[in-house]
């Protein structure tokens, strides 16, 4: 974190001669003074170029095509073009430019090496129009980047909407959309190389990796559309950004290649999706080949350290410090356009707040106590953005050998570890997978947060707050080895073992995980209900990932299959589903098989209406049965996987397994809910059908004072106290208590170490209610951090906490038939401070 030193002056200076204040032209809007520099320009032909030592100063101009230092449509200028030795610029400063730094436009092979580039308008170090490939920036300095006019991705907000050439009559500007992207370094071509250079204070982004579906400008025809997406990435190593707005590292997005019209009225250039999926000689047919990151730093970004959206890219030995979000990796949704990819970051550290605290600004609200000592401190975007190291958002993803530093939640900021995407309408997979992974000064209540409703969280109503899970396959994160961790309130995942873990606002649970993908058209703007039959009173309502305006919808769902594997949506997993219809309607259902990369399918079997539900287990791959029960309107189907898939796919070898229903519905019919008449015909006991795996004992745990207590209260169901298993009990780290009489029974526990000190029954009177020694008793327990829990044997469960403040896990459980909590609790308990 040691400040960024770069030399600035040169013996041999080109200097542009400049007016006293900016006139003559559109810049003038924007800028109070002269824009209108010098600039130096290489085009093809040239028998050499070398430009070493010298110094550029107001160079550039608010026009296209004029920067400080311009090679333009050259070709290969490296030894594939005939040239010996390759054509370098090396140790220039360029400096208070007014258009970029140095400009590689149609240009192959370059090498830019130990290049000083400070307070220059739009991107500093800019690749152009998509096809420039193999050029070299090592060592390579960026400080101090600004907005400028040139393009939509180099404009600020206000740019962004007052400029309004090129866009279709009737454009509304969305600047964080279609603009605001001003970066450092700008790559529209992966197959670059970036060795040892830094980025700092962009107003927007240090490292951006954009995407031209084809390519732009005077370079049109160059390469056949999509390549760029597929092109693999070339040299990652050793870069360091900080001090960014949006992001010290982006991959995502792409432009707009297309002109302004009536359907798109955004203007050429403008930001758009893009999705990258790197693959050998840019061939999605071939095997992947994945973008490697090696040695990134990234600290002090007001929102990301890094967002890297696409197909298999993985990160190795990075180091995330102070950002308000460390890494998020993003597929292309989970459902991706690369099957079979993941994402993976390896061997790095996330560091929440370090001792670098900053100094306070009059100008900068983001000032307020953070840090293990609560000192003032600068923050990311507010004194209660919530702070997290690796952000899951859909996935799959692999984070594997991390150490997680110094994240520690106070009283009204929410900081974790791990965390999820705020507001995502997506939803995230089972298969994202987390192993060893290292806690350093982090409170085990800030390890993992799953959100709740609130600022920064919203209502948590969108498809992706409510779906979130991923898969501690070693236990490292949750002491559970093997165990998923799931949203507290999602019950299409629970089961009655699972254990609540309520300072994360989630559940540790056990199963075999699937996701489904459900697309509906026609209507495409309605919402969906799931429900589980073992919990018909905890549906899951999903509005849908998609805009309401679109075509279709998508829902994308994790649920249980029937299997009786290990792996997910593998040849033979099955899942009976029922779909609510309305009374009347008749059926076209149809199995087919999609393959993603050809857009070929194939129909693979046709479903016939049978009237016995259980002859749908009699369905194979070219024919199946459906059940059609008119008097609940419920739709019956049993659908199988029939064949293999790769590891983290979602399709299979042969394609994406699919089943088709059209529905020709009664005119004049609603929405369809059933759940009155499925319900209680169709409920089902609740069953564990994967049992939990055992917590890791303290011996295998890692060397820290802070360890989760595992607690289990539950209620007798009968007044027949000689049937054992009837007794109300409590049970702590698997040592049960029996509760065998009448009336509240207390365990108390030690705050500090766990250890149970004490265990005492007192017995109910119709008189006087609840005893008044109780009261006393309870009254005279030491006020330092003791646990109390209660237990009623009239269907009450109840974990409570003496002491001064009241911790997150502190709840009750009041049930007609049986009261039950489990969870963990967090020993020693520790306070935070109150913000």
């Amino acid at each position: 974190m040691r400040a960024e030193v770069g030399l600035l002056t040169r013996n041999i200076l080109i200097k542009g001669e400049m007016e006293p204040t900016c006139y003559g032209n559109e810049a003038c809007k924007f800028f109070s003074f002269d824009t209108f520099g010098g600039h130096l320009k290489a085009e093809r032909g040239f028998h050499s170029v070398h430009v070493e030592g010298v110094e550029f100063k107001h160079m550039g101009q608010q026009s296209m095509g004029h920067y400080p230092v311009h090679f333009h449509m050259n070709g290969d200028v490296d030894e594939m073009g005939g040239y010996d030795p390759p054509t370098y610029v090396k140790d220039l400063s360029i400096h208070h430019t007014f258009s970029r730094c140095v400009t590689v436009h149609g240009t192959n092979g370059l090498l830019v090496k130990d290049v000083v580039g400070y307070d220059a308008l739009g991107h500093c170090f800019f690749t152009e129009d998509g096809p420039e490939e193999r050029n070299t920036f090592d060592h390579c300095l960026g400080l101090l980047v600004k907005a400028s006019t040139l393009l939509p991705s180099d404009r600020d907000s206000k740019m962004c909407r007052d400029i309004t050439s090129g866009a279709y009559p009737g454009y509304v500007a969305k600047p964080r959309q279609d603009c605001s992207a001003t970066s450092t370094f700008w790559m529209a071509n992966p197959n670059n190389n970036l060795i040892n250079c830094a980025a700092a204070g962009s107003e927007e982004t240090g490292f951006w990796f954009i995407f031209h579906h084809v390519p732009t400008g005077p370079s049109e025809g160059m390469y056949s559309p999509g390549k760029s997406e597929h092109t693999p990435m070339g040299l990652f190593i050793n870069n360091r950004a900080h001090s960014n707005y949006r992001a010290g590292m982006m991959l995502d997005h792409g432009v707009k290649t297309t002109e302004a019209n009536a359907k798109d009225k955004r203007p050429y250039l403008s930001l758009v999706g893009a999705r990258y999926s790197p693959h050998q000689d840019a061939d999605p047919f071939k095997p992947r080949a994945p973008a490697l990151v090696h040695h990134f730093v990234a600290y002090k970004n007001q929102d990301h350290g890094a967002w890297l959206r696409g197909g298999d890219i993985w990160l190795d030995d990075c180091q995330f410090a102070d950002n308000g979000i460390g890494l998020t990796l993003a597929s292309g949704g989970t459902f991706p356009d690369d099957d079979g990819s993941r994402q993976e970051v390896k061997n790095s550290l996330f560091v929440g707040e370090s001792a670098n605290r900053g100094m306070p600004d009059l100008n900068d609200q983001s000032w307020g106590p953070g840090g293990p000592d609560h000192l003032g401190r600068s923050l990311p975007r507010g004194v209660d953005f919530p702070i997290r190291g690796m952000q899951i958002y859909d996935g799959p993803i692999n984070v594997q050998n991390c150490t997680f530093r110094k994240f520690i939640a106070l009283d009204g900021r929410h900081t974790s570890a791990f965390g999820f995407r705020l507001n995502n309408t997506w939803q995230s997979c089972p298969n994202n997978n987390v192993t060893d992974i290292t806690f350093d000064d982090v409170p085990i209540t800030s390890r993992v947060f799953f959100g709740e409703p609130g600022p920064w969280f919203n209502k948590m109503e969108m498809d992706g707050d409510k779906t979130t899970i991923f898969h501690d396959i070693d236990g490292s994160v949750s002491e559970y080895p093997g165990a998923f961790l799931v949203k507290e309130d999602n019950w299409l995942l629970r089961h009655p073992d699972c254990i609540d873990i309520p300072d994360w606002r989630a559940a540790i649970c056990s199963g075999h995980y699937a996701q489904i993908y459900v697309q509906t058209r026609n209507p495409a703007n309605l919402n969906m209900k799931m429900v589980k039959d073992e919990y018909p009173d905890r549906p899951l309502e999903l509005v849908g990932a998609l805009g309401k305006r679109n075509h279709y919808q998508q829902f994308q769902p994790v649920d249980t299959p029937c299997t009786g594997t290990k792996q997910l949506l593998l040849r033979n997993d099955w899942m009976n589903v029922g779909i609510c219809y309305p009374k009347g309607t008749e059926f076209t259902i149809i199995s087919d098989i999609h393959n993603r990369l050809t857009k070929e399918t194939r129909k693979t079997g046709v479903f016939m209406r049978t009237t016995q539900r259980e002859k749908m287990g009699h369905s194979h791959q070219t024919r199946g049965y459906y059940y059609w029960e008119e008097d609940t309107g419920l739709l019956f189907l049993k659908i199988k996987a029939h064949n293999e898939k790769e590891d983290f796919a979602f399709c299979s070898v042969k394609g994406c397994e699919r089943v088709k229903i059209k529905a020709l519905i009664p005119p004049g019919s609603g929405p369809s809910d059933c759940m009155a008449e499925a319900y209680p015909k169709y409920t089902e006991m609740p069953v564990v059908d994967v049992p939990m795996p055992k917590k890791l004992p303290r011996s295998k745990l890692p060397h820290t004072l802070e360890h989760f207590l595992e607690v289990k209260l539950e209620s007798y169901n009968t007044r027949f106290f000689h049937i054992k298993e009837d007794f109300s009990y409590t049970e702590v780290n698997g040592k049960k208590i029996y509760q065998s009489e009448d009336g509240i029974h207390v365990i108390v526990i030690d705050g500090h170490t766990g250890k149970i000190l004490e265990s005492k029954g007192f017995r109910n009177s119709i008189l006087m209610g609840v005893p008044a020694q109780l009261e006393n008793y309870i009254t005279n327990l030491k006020d330092d951090g003791f646990d109390h829990l209660e237990r009623e044997t009239d269907k009450l469960a109840f974990v409570g906490f003496k002491g001064s403040f009241r911790p997150d896990w502190v709840r009750m459980s009041v049930d007609e038939e049986r009261a039950k909590l489990h969870q963990v609790l967090p020993i020693p308990v520790v306070k935070m401070m109150k913000l």
